[in-house]
């Protein structure tokens, strides 16, 4: 598998509609966390705020999101028409990507690091 060496470099190696989808991804995370950054981390884009908040990757068939298993817990129902599994759901390419669910994971995310972060000074 190779690494991109950035974001841009990322999206760039997957098809024309494919890479609108991972732009509107990557600008909805950015929207909803607007102190993250930009990361590559096991080989795919990242946000990071003091810790990752969510991972995403492109696949044959869909857009894979890493919420990790808390942000998955959370959002049980929402999840529901989409395949799923302890720390990830699968939005298919085929379909419009649920970006108002998308927000709400990250913000969701945002929060609970920022929880995390204040425990850890205390």
């Amino acid at each position: 598998m190779k690494k991109a060496k950035d974001i841009d470099e990322y999206i760039s190696w997957y098809p024309k509609a494919t890479q609108k989808l991972l732009q509107e991804v990557r600008a909805t995370a950015n929207k909803a966390a607007p102190k993250s950054t930009e990361v590559i981390s096991y080989a795919m884009p990242a946000i990071k705020q003091h810790g990752v908040l969510v991972f995403y990757a492109a696949y044959e068939n869909h857009i894979g999101f890493y919420p990790t298993a808390s942000g998955i817990e959370n959002f049980t129902k929402e999840i529901t028409p989409y395949k799923s599994s302890k720390g990830a759901v699968q939005f298919p390419l085929d379909r419009p990507l649920p970006l108002p669910l998308i927000t709400k994971m990250v913000k969701f995310r945002v929060a609970e690091d920022i929880e995390k972060q204040s425990r850890k000074k205390k």
